[in-house]
């Protein structure tokens, strides 16, 4: 193969493993957040499902409104957790397979 083919060839499998990595890292983002008292706890995924709820049995004082105010409050942490985890993955992806930075352009073949 010629010195561009080879070059070509180096910065596709480049860019294959940076994604390979990337789709690893983002099935692994969660985000967890617990309540100042530590009465609720909840986990989330990449994608925002709740993945965990821990209630401590504190919550059984607490009227219910304020107890499910609480929840949805640590899920919405949570998933601003993993949120911001997914973005800096998806950054990292981005700047790594950036034309500049692996093997030149789409026409430098």
């Amino acid at each position: 193969m010629s010195e561009q083919m080879n070059a070509l060839v180096s910065a596709v499998a480049d860019r294959l493993e940076a994604l390979e990595a990337t789709l690893y890292e983002l099935g692994r983002v969660r985000g967890q957040f617990t309540s100042d008292d530590r009465s609720v706890t909840a986990e989330v995924d990449g994608d925002g499902a709740l993945t965990g709820l821990w209630l401590a049995e504190s919550v059984t004082a607490r009227p219910p409104a304020e107890v499910s105010q609480l929840v949805l409050w640590a899920c919405q942490q949570a998933a601003a957790q993993a949120s911001a985890q997914r973005a800096e993955a998806l950054a990292r992806l981005h700047e790594s397979i950036a034309p500049g930075n692996v093997g030149g352009g789409p026409d430098s073949a």
